[in-house]
């Protein structure tokens, strides 16, 4: 059996910096030539891009309260075999999940069913010997979470540093190091978190700079030496299925926020795969008998989206054929008939009779769970899958009675949105579904693009 190092990198909450913190660790382990395999905690689908392009392999997501802990374990496992360390960057702080009664969904949870141990990343700034206390704190909430370290982040000078290293004194927990304050290298954010590589320039040089920041303040090598060995059970090869349908997925600046269990399900079900760009292809890709129109910024995109009006009447005509189409989020916004921007006005596909306007703060955030309430092309009436839904538009002109497919569980139980359909095969919704933790819904949307396919060919 082989084994790797693995770790999480958790926070005491949101903007620690554990982004940052991860970021450097994944650059500067890849540039010693390790095998680095990233990891994300909960629904993110933007710190996963950064993960990706630091770390030099895919990024994978891995949600407790979306998926069971058979699922967490076999993405874990299927994707650690050949590294040499796994790192799972946290979500929120490190007890932070699906409810405040208990940890479902929360970096602690994940680590629980892992068994991974957790660095914990402390913003230090106007702190002293109260970082003892919160650590203290963090240790004791939940015994069952095994805490190997901490990392002081923001430390202000060196004197500081020596406070901080004598704070922590008053505690049994190690201190792996302190990263002094470099707000240069941050990653700037947005309105839905930080912003995307798609839309940044010279990211080799800022992943390097987070690299140097780690290297210069962290021992690396006693950092692995320390965390236990993880035993990664060995996997038979897995004969890859011939296609039998081809599926084009929207893959630009404007469209990237895809699970990427969501994309493995779909080729593992049959379908092949072609991506293409909503803002500057003229045409859909040849031969494909389905969409995926997935979440991203298409607000960003808005003018270059309108303007490609030759595949705005392509994207119309495939839905009005009847053809599968799926679209989630900023897919969804991209099937209405505009999106209303900064007092503009951008036409967008048409295919929803209603649009959407950008708001100044989010209108919807929170997990979804999903049961389908007459059949689709995701499956039966009664199928039950899981999602998260995060977004600031909100829908305008909304008809007396749109055609809705979707009953919605939510954690208050309102449902903020619901699922909606056209011309019978075309869905779109605000909530990312993931398909791991359903993987029929993935089936069922590719035996709907066979059917439809078979269909045409034997149409007069």
């Amino acid at each position: 059996m082989n084994s790797i190092k693995g770790f999480i990198i958790a926070g005491t909450h949101s903007g620690c910096g554990k982004t940052s913190v991860t970021l450097g660790l994944m650059a500067a382990l890849a540039r010693k030539n390790l095998k680095v395999q990233p990891f994300k905690t909960g629904p993110d689908f933007i710190d996963p891009g950064h993960h990706t392009r630091a770390a030099g392999r895919t990024c994978h997501n891995l949600d407790g309260w979306m998926l069971s802990g058979e699922t967490l374990r076999d993405i874990f496992s299927r994707y650690s075999q050949d590294a040499d360390a796994s790192i799972v960057e946290g979500v929120m702080g490190l007890f932070d999940g699906y409810s405040a009664l208990e940890d479902t969904g929360s970096t602690a949870h994940l680590s629980k069913e892992l068994n991974l141990p957790v660095i914990l990343v402390i913003d230090a700034r106007a702190m002293a010997r109260s970082a003892a206390a919160l650590i203290l704190g963090f240790c004791n909430f939940d015994p069952e979470t095994p805490v190997a370290g901490v990392i002081f982040n923001r430390v202000g000078s060196k004197n500081h540093e020596q406070t901080l290293r004598e704070a922590i004194s008053l505690t049994e927990i190690p201190l792996i190091g302190c990263l002094p304050r470099r707000d240069e290298i941050a990653t700037p954010s947005r309105h839905l978190g930080l912003v995307t590589p798609e839309h940044l320039q010279d990211l080799d040089l800022k992943y390097n700079a987070l690299a140097d920041w780690v290297e210069e303040n962290l021992d690396l090598d006693l950092i692995l030496e320390s965390l236990p060995d993880i035993p990664i059970p060995p996997r038979f090869d897995e004969v890859p299925m011939i296609p039998r349908i081809r599926i084009g997925v929207a893959r630009d600046e404007a469209f990237s926020f895809y699970y990427e269990e969501n994309l493995r399900i779909l080729r593992e079900s049959g379908a092949e795969l072609i991506p293409f760009s909503p803002t500057s292809d003229k045409e859909l890709p040849e031969g494909i008998s389905g969409l995926y129109l997935g979440g991203g910024y298409p607000e960003l995109s808005a003018f270059d989206l309108a303007q490609n009006t030759k595949l705005r009447r392509a994207v119309a005509e495939f839905s009005a054929s009847g053809k599968p189409v799926y679209a989630e989020c900023g897919g969804f916004m991209y099937l209405m008939e505009s999106i209303c921007k900064d007092d503009r006005v951008f036409p967008m596909c048409g295919v929803f009779p209603f649009r959407c306007s950008m708001q100044s703060r989010f209108q919807a955030l929170g997990y979804r769970e999903i049961e389908l309430s007459k059949d689709s092309v995701l499956g039966p009436a009664g199928t039950i899958v899981r999602g998260h839904e995060f977004h600031y538009s909100a829908l305008e002109d909304m008809p007396d009675s749109p055609e809705k497919l979707y009953l919605v569980s939510s954690k208050k139980n309102i449902p903020k949105t619901e699922g909606f359909t056209v011309n019978g095969n075309t869905l779109g919704s605000y909530i990312h579904l993931h398909f791991a933790s359903n993987p029929e819904v993935a089936r069922n949307f590719v035996e709907a693009c066979v059917n439809s396919s078979l269909a045409e060919e034997i149409e007069p």
